[in-house]
């Protein structure tokens, strides 16, 4: 069996901001731990796929900085979009180059920036996935084990059983769910059989070809003009002005939501997609005082359950609490836990303002 891993790693990170910048991008930092989130991703692979088999979805601007992280990886290793569509046109252009060496190869797609806990379960939920994929025409996705009601994601219930292996099991999604709200999610976590929708896909290349065919003509008409240009001078062209035409949307919707043969594995691999600052702090070691973060020096006095960023600089904390301070040296970030969501909006303003040079 041919196994592809397809990384997607063309994001900026805007609510990671000051840190993540377009050229330095959320997967490409040590957020978590030492090794950056691209790198962890990556290792995480070892017995799954073999290098020659790892495919990164990214742009131009971030290769340089993603291939001097993952050195084992070549050019040959990348594959280069002009501008961001969205994880359909992503994945159906990595579906495109993959099915030319081998429609029946097996694709296991991942967002190059999350976080999971436990490598081992994760690598024994994807070599069953891999199999199922291989062995029918399905779309598998695992569903990770929510231990609360969370509002920031978007929730898989699981049907029937369509298979066991040892105590995993695959099911037939029988509905998505969009980001519900409190009184929903607690409704969803009482039933038992709703799970977080992880992003991570299992397919073969011909089977997600054929349903974007299927359910976004437009992207495949597009995609085909792609693959005809495939090894010629006219490739770069051909594929900015098909991604040009082409609108954002992502699998989820296009596809996922509306197809017939989807499946989900029910995982609890220590998952965490990293969302903002305050994600952040909640996966982090915390002192006495509840603080965490890096930092040069921490000098509290009566301040607790703070998130500090500030390698090169002494940082004072007096009389705070649930902050967030994210130091660059040329930006700094001062907001609260609660608003890290809004981080982006800062980011935008940036943007409307035209300072290029902190983006």
């Amino acid at each position: 069996m041919n196994v592809y891993a397809v990384l997607m790693a063309g994001g900026v990170g805007t609510r990671f901001w000051p840190r993540s910048r377009r050229k330095t991008p959320k997967q490409v930092l040590n957020i978590v731990d030492d090794s950056t989130m691209i790198q962890a991703t990556y290792a995480r692979l070892s017995g799954l796929a073999p290098d020659e088999n790892i495919l990164i979805v990214t742009n131009p601007e971030q290769k340089e900085i993603i291939a001097e992280q993952l050195p084992r990886l070549g050019d040959q290793n990348f594959i280069l979009e002009p501008f961001g569509r969205n994880t359909a046109p992503c994945i159906g252009l990595a579906a495109l180059h993959i099915a030319r060496e081998d429609p029946d190869a097996v694709m296991v797609v991942l967002p190059a920036d999350h976080v999971v806990a436990k490598v081992k379960e994760y690598q024994t939920v994807l070599k069953l996935a891999i199999e199922y994929a291989a062995e029918h025409e399905a779309l598998v996705t695992l569903g990770i084990t929510p231990n609360e009601p969370a509002t920031g994601y978007g929730y898989i219930q699981a049907g029937e059983v369509a298979t066991r292996k040892g105590k995993y099991r695959v099911h037939k999604v029988k509905t998505f769910a969009e980001k519900p709200n409190l009184e929903t999610a607690l409704r969803f976590l009482d039933s038992g059989d709703f799970y977080w929708n992880s992003g991570m896909f299992i397919w073969r290349a011909s089977t997600i070809l054929k349903e974007i065919e299927e359910k976004l003509p437009d992207v495949f008409e597009k995609l085909e003009l792609v693959k005809a240009a495939v090894g010629t001078p006219k490739y770069e062209a051909v594929l900015e002005k098909s991604y040009r035409a082409l609108k954002s949307i992502s699998i989820d919707i296009g596809v996922m939501q509306r197809a017939s043969h989807v499946y989900v594995i029910p995982a609890d691999i220590g998952w965490n997609d990293v969302g903002s600052w305050e994600t952040v702090y909640e996966i982090s070691d915390k002192d006495k005082h509840r603080n965490a973060g890096q930092f040069q020096q921490l000098i509290n006095i009566d301040s607790k359950k703070c998130y500090v960023y500030s390698p090169d600089k002494v940082v004072a904390l007096v009389g705070v609490e649930d902050l967030v301070v994210v130091d660059t040296g040329d930006a700094l970030l001062i907001c609260r836990r609660s608003h890290a969501q809004q981080v982006k909006d800062a980011v935008e303003v940036l943007v409307k303002k035209g300072q290029e040079r902190y983006l």
